[in-house]
């Protein structure tokens, strides 16, 4: 293997005289253990990646599910529609504190992805330290999970934070079998699960990397797995409760995603797998250049695994395989989407359970690769998205969303006089009134006028309006069986261009139909109920969540 030989030759001729370019990374290695190289790390990840998402998606609004966590923040309660809470939680809680603004949840975003490497450091450091605690970073940020996934705020990229955060307490649990860890495995799982339900794969791959390691009997025989079970039943009883007492709406939205048939679940795992493997590509390949002719004591450094990458690779198994096991069991939906926030497990073993040291000249090369990935996704890649965006835009219409907000608030209050309160129609679209009116009215998609609905007789009649885009087949044929329904009701249409640094873009038509203060301002509830039930099937499909 000539090529190999001359790479390993190189890396130990940089290492024993580095060129002058490398002595200032060199020098932030080294202080790896001082305790300021990974936060400097995550900081420039940070703040790189926000602002290639302001870039980016300048003229264009947030994404629908950024959108939909923040809406559903704005109430707090243990449980929403379609969701466990934490991510609507969490949206509440920043904009607490930061303004409601594009770029104040881009920077939300992605300070959860930096958290989330952060507790993947936090076991990183459990079995290695110095630069392979920063190779398993770098090497997670050339997966699409910390950036482009993590952008996408939703139930899904909230288990990017929770899940290293509970592997990490139940290693700790299960090596030191203190209450202290025990409670904390607890309350870390039970956030998981608020996270998301997919989640219980997490957990269940916990319990099972518990039955299958060798130290088995002395931690089941111990109180910290009852202490972990109770407290984190503990923690759960809120949202259990609030599921019990609302007609567990959340498990009905999941359980739509089971309705295939063997056939189409292998499918389904077919394209689990592979698309698992696509976000790994990059790591991949970077580590055969890393390991190089080392790839064959890969057999010996896995006979010769501690006793907690041990625990880990268990665990790492049992998130892959007992989801793949379920969909072809039951028949469910399993894009690898819902898998990326667990592909630290796997960097963590690839990195840290070899036993050879890595030279830093990788360790530098790769640092050199994710930096210019950033800067060439911020000074090229961001700018072009934005400008085509800005010509032919996205198909949930992020690109009008603060246009026909803004526009329906000052229809309103022309008719009205008065502030916008509720607000209905398209899912997205009333999600983004909701977030861009200065009115910031209570939103109530038409999905789910069963549930959350509109004013009822029986409640204050404040008026409400709702708008949809032309082209929006479904959600116009509602327009026109609400303006059937109503006593008195508005409508107007109008026209909402793009518009990116002053440069017009492509429009789009917007028809909104108002409910003014007086009239009978409510939809009759039989009749909202049955119209929700029968498109809902179809409207499920919109995105997996």
């Amino acid at each position: 293997m000539p090529i190999d030989f001359a790479f390993q030759a190189m890396a130990e001729r940089s290492d024993r005289a580095p060129a002058r370019w490398r002595r200032p990374l060199l020098r932030w290695l080294d202080a790896v253990e001082a305790g300021w190289a990974v936060p400097l790390l995550l900081v420039c990840f940070v703040a790189v990646w926000t602002l290639y998402l302001a870039i980016a998606y300048a003229g264009s609004g947030l994404h629908p599910d950024t959108l939909e966590a923040w809406t559903l923040g704005r109430h707090f309660a243990w449980g929403y529609h379609k969701h466990p809470p934490l991510m609507g939680w969490v949206a509440a809680a920043w904009t607490a504190v930061f303004p409601v603004s594009d770029w104040s949840l881009q920077l939300m975003a992605m300070v959860n992805a930096g958290f989330a490497l952060y507790f993947v450091d936090l076991i990183s450091r459990q079995f290695a330290a110095g630069d392979k605690r920063i190779l398993v970073l770098l090497l997670l940020m050339l997966t699409p999970a910390y950036q482009f996934h993590a952008q996408r705020f939703n139930a899904n990229a909230v288990l990017l934070a929770t899940w290293p955060l509970a592997t990490w307490c139940f290693l700790r649990a299960f090596e030191t079998r203190s209450a202290f860890w025990a409670v904390a495995v607890g309350c870390a799982t039970a956030l998981a699960m608020v996270g998301k339900y997919y989640s219980v794969f997490l957990v269940a791959s916990f319990a099972l990397a518990a039955l299958v390691h060798p130290a088995r009997r002395a931690y089941f025989t111990c109180a910290s797995p009852w202490i972990s079970l109770v407290t984190g039943l503990a923690v759960l009883s809120p949202h259990i409760y609030w599921l019990a007492t609302t007609g567990a709406s959340t498990f009905t939205y999941a359980l739509a995603h089971a309705n295939g048939d063997a056939v189409s679940s292998l499918g389904e795992v077919k394209n689990f797998l592979l698309g698992l493997v696509a976000a790994m590509s990059a790591v991949a390949v970077s580590w055969v250049f890393i390991a190089g002719r080392r790839l064959k004591q890969f057999p010996a450094d896995f006979a010769a695994m501690n006793p907690g990458l041990r625990l880990l690779f268990y665990i790492a198994i049992g998130t892959i395989v007992l989801p793949v096991l379920t969909s072809v069991a039951v028949g469910t939906d399993l894009p690898s989407l819902w898998a990326l926030q667990g592909l630290f497990l796997f960097v963590v073993l690839i990195v840290c359970g070899t036993r050879y040291p890595i030279e830093r000249f990788y360790t530098v090369n790769v640092t050199v690769i994710a930096a210019g990935i950033a800067l060439a996704a911020v000074l090229v890649a961001a700018p072009i998205h934005a400008v085509y965006r800005n010509s032919y835009g996205y198909e949930e219409g992020r690109n009008f969303y603060a246009q026909a907000a803004v526009e329906l608030t000052r229809e309103w209050r022309e008719l009205t006089g008065k502030p916008l309160s509720a607000v209905s129609g398209d899912e997205a679209l009333a999600f983004a009134a909701a977030f861009y009116s200065s009115d910031h009215p209570h939103a109530r998609p038409l999905d789910y006028q069963s549930t959350w609905g509109l004013p009822r007789k029986a409640t204050p009649k404040p008026g409400w309006a709702a708008l949809c885009f032309r082209d929006q087949d479904s959600c116009n044929r509602w327009m026109e069986w609400v303006a059937a329904q109503e006593g008195h009701v508005v409508r107007r249409e109008f026209t909402v261009q793009a518009s990116l640094w002053g440069w017009p873009g492509l429009t789009r038509e917007v028809i909104v139909l108002m409910a003014p203060p007086g009239g009978s301002g409510a939809v009759p509830e039989s009749a909202a109920d049955d119209f929700s039930a029968s498109r809902r099937p179809t409207e499920q499909s919109r995105a997996q969540q």
